[in-house]
């Protein structure tokens, strides 16, 4: 059989052909490394809110529950963000039945003139997203936090956060790594919302596959559970 042979004209081409497919392994190996760099996905992001609010105050210090104000977490999809007339159930002179409340804090702080003003209008406050997952992935809270997910582990320790920020990439990566193995983020339901909650003897894996074979949960990677 005659082999095929290129012709001579061919050679003064292979280092120029060579020179492109480095810079294409040089370009497309930076694209993977900025698509996966914690700071691309906004790991650290703090966005200002239209009125201060400190996690590490309210949670941290005074004990606050999370369902206090995300009162849907348990019910819905989506954490509800807590209209201006719940934060006046501590800092007004009266509460929504017009009764007047057991604690008054801070009632004429110049911080919460636009929570005075949401109320007075109606008017929901311009609250910015911190963690924000794309159009495309399906999270449900109610079905995370009812199996023993705690909040601590997409958003930390927001009970020590002053200024609330992202601490997890919520990448698939992130997502799957639970799935695949989902022991070492449970814990009894009567401590998902206690964010400082540790494990007797620090074994929360054991805990955790304990409560997986209670609750009947397995592991699960398919697509369709987050992409639908």
């Amino acid at each position: 059989m005659k082999r095929f042979h290129f012709p001579a004209w061919i050679d003064p081409l292979l280092p120029v052909v060579a020179g492109f497919l480095g810079i294409g392994l040089v370009y497309y190996g930076g694209l993977f490394a900025y698509a996966v760099h914690p700071l691309t996905s906004d790991v650290g992001y703090r966005p200002e809110q239209p009125v201060p609010y400190s996690h590490a105050l309210h949670v941290g210090k005074l004990k606050m529950d999370c369902r206090y104000c995300h009162n849907t977490v348990e019910v819905a999809g989506h954490a509800a963000i807590p209209p201006a007339s719940v934060c006046m159930n501590c800092h007004s002179a009266q509460d929504a039945a017009g009764q007047t409340p057991t604690v008054s804090i801070r009632l004429d702080s110049p911080k919460l003139a636009p929570i005075r003003e949401a109320v007075a209008t109606g008017e929901m406050l311009p609250w910015r997203r911190v963690n924000d997952l794309p159009d495309y992935a399906y999270f449900n809270h109610s079905v995370h936090v009812n199996r023993g997910v705690s909040c601590v582990a997409c958003h930390g320790r927001v009970d020590r956060m002053e200024v609330v920020e992202q601490k997890a990439t919520l990448s698939m990566g992130f997502c799957l790594t639970c799935h695949r193995n989902p022991a070492p983020n449970l814990r009894p339901a009567e401590f998902v919302t206690n964010l400082a909650w540790e494990p007797e003897g620090g074994d929360a894996a054991s805990i955790g596959a304990a409560l997986m074979l209670e609750r009947g949960i397995h592991p699960n990677d398919n697509c369709s559970t987050c992409h639908r």
